[in-house]
């Protein structure tokens, strides 16, 4: 059965927030940013572009040539320019899990633990920015999007109720808006798809979803924690200080935040359509 995304003619949620492959945009920032925290290093006319008047990269390439590609040390060209592309035509021929390792090498293996650190940190600003499913976490490259979550999206997506699908679709619209995301109001579009299931289930269009909680337990005897947990966060949304009354423009609110609240959504929508339906609820 086709997903709401190919139905839609949209891209699948594992191409927009990118889990098993790399875009030019997301390959291209990371080598930007190997370019302005070791590359560019030796670009000086001073040592003749030589490696070997740099001392920690040079020890970087040595290791990149003995525990990495795992070549003879003898091959290490130290004319910078030839290694330079011989480098850069190597990177922009791996696969996706291949640059995610030579970036963690790289972060690993240069003797400045200082700007090892600085570089990491950039890297994470751009994998945020492309909508990459990886963060640096303690020195290593980590998913911080599984296929769970994004299952649990895509099931949410597929749900035949266009308000909850809208608001759905909106709020990862939002969020993949790689030029201006909008995090806020991505979580007020997953909060809304919530709220909109709410009302469907328990037949009251003009209620709060505190109060259609209270109808819907009634009916499908939802889990306790579950109903204590969604309270908590509509309570965080509504709240004066909160993401739907905010009263200032400036938010720190990040990815993070936003594909938790699409995530822990999506989960919540497709919990109680389960539930509706042993309980016989015709949506």
């Amino acid at each position: 059965m086709e997903s709401f995304s190919q139905r839609k003619g949209l891209k699948p949620v594992k191409s927009v927030i990118q889990v098993d492959s790399m875009d030019e945009d997301l390959r291209n920032g990371l080598w930007n940013t190997l370019f302005l925290f070791y590359w560019d290093l030796l670009n000086s006319k001073k040592y003749g572009y030589l490696i070997s008047y740099y001392e920690e990269m040079n020890i970087l390439f040595k290791r990149l040539w003995h525990l990495y590609f795992k070549w003879p040390l003898d091959t290490l060209d130290d004319y910078w320019p030839i290694t330079h592309k011989q480098i850069k035509d190597i990177f922009f021929n791996f696969t996706w899990d291949e640059v995610y390792s030579f970036i963690a090498f790289v972060a690993n293996n240069h003797p400045d633990d200082d700007w090892n650190s600085k570089f990491m940190d950039a890297c994470n600003e751009v994998l945020e920015r492309e909508l990459s499913a990886y963060r640096f976490v303690g020195g290593v490259i980590t998913q911080i999007t599984s296929e769970e979550e994004i299952n649990e999206i895509e099931e949410a997506l597929d749900i035949p109720l266009k308000p909850v699908s809208n608001h759905l679709k909106t709020a990862l619209d939002l969020l993949a808006n790689r030029k201006s995301p909008d995090y806020r109001n991505s979580i007020k579009e997953s909060i809304s798809a919530v709220e909109s299931i709410c009302k469907i289930i328990a037949g009251k269009d003009k209620a709060t979803l505190g109060n259609t909680l209270k109808v819907i337990d009634k009916k499908v005897e939802l889990h306790p924690a579950l109903k204590k947990a969604f309270e908590s966060l509509y309570g965080y949304t509504s709240d004066a200080d909160g993401i739907r009354h905010a009263l200032m423009d400036k938010s720190n609110l990040d990815f993070e935040d936003a594909k938790f609240m699409l995530v822990s959504c999506s989960a919540f929508i497709n919990y109680l359509v389960v539930k509706s339906s042993k309980a016989g609820i015709k949506l």
